[in-house]
């Protein structure tokens, strides 16, 4: 978008609004925030709790990206589903951020693009309030200009909450950076160029099997496919 034309007030010509600034969309877990720790944990506390066999911690590993109730449908059975959700919000509220940190460069990253004129969303699956309450335990609040969550279906790999997430921000789309399969899909599904980190979830080959624009083994790729400093114009 190049600029759009407004009527203005009487005697006034005819204005032209600033272009839309671009937007960069992270998912957050596992990709702005090495959360994954405290996120198997919760989940495995929710069987123990419910007394349940829990599942080996390597399947629930494979697993994570998933909305939760997909998640617990994988290893327990259909009633037991709604219970182990509730005892893992539970238990996952005061325990959020017991060893989730933002991964090394993040927060650098995040400063230097808002440097360079972007607005920087998240685009979870987790729930909009805990997704919240996550980045300001982690300290990235002043780093990110909106946080949105998913709170009803559909989940990625539908675009549903990326582009949420850019309209919250009347912005343009510019980048969909995330860690699984399921952030490739909804960032193309949603026309953007996709960027996916390993250090996430899912490794090399399965996320090269998803083709995205860019693979890399964490987020330092990112700043060299974004202009530099004065390169997007007046924002």
């Amino acid at each position: 978008m190049t600029g759009t034309r407004v009527d203005g007030g009487p005697g006034a010509a005819h204005a032209i609004l600033r272009p839309m600034r671009p937007v960069i969309v992270f998912d957050l877990d596992g990709t702005l925030v090495d959360s994954l720790p405290d996120i198997v944990s919760s989940f495995l506390h929710a069987f123990e709790a419910a007394r349940l066999p829990a599942p080996a911690e390597a399947a629930v590993w494979e697993n994570l990206g998933q909305p939760l109730d997909s998640m617990f449908g994988r290893f327990a059975g259909a009633e037991r589903i709604d219970e182990l959700c509730r005892r893992y919000r539970t238990y996952y509220a005061g325990h959020l951020a017991d060893r989730s940190r933002p991964y090394p460069g993040v927060v650098e990253l995040l400063g230097e693009l808002g440097q360079r004129g972007y607005l920087r969303v998240v685009a979870s699956t987790k729930g909009t309030a805990i997704a919240r309450r996550l980045v300001e335990r982690v300290g990235l609040c002043d780093l990110l200009d909106h946080v949105e969550g998913t709170d009803a279906p559909p989940y990625k790999p539908a675009p549903d909450v990326v582009l949420r997430a850019i309209d919250a921000v009347a912005g343009r789309g510019a980048w969909m950076v995330g860690d699984t399969d399921g952030d490739v899909q909804a960032g193309r599904a949603a026309g953007l160029p996709t960027y996916a980190v390993t250090w996430g979830t899912q490794g090399d080959a399965r996320l090269r099997a998803a083709a995205p624009t860019e693979l890399a083994p964490d987020l330092g790729r990112l700043l060299a496919l974004c202009p530099e400093p004065g390169a997007l114009g007046a924002a």
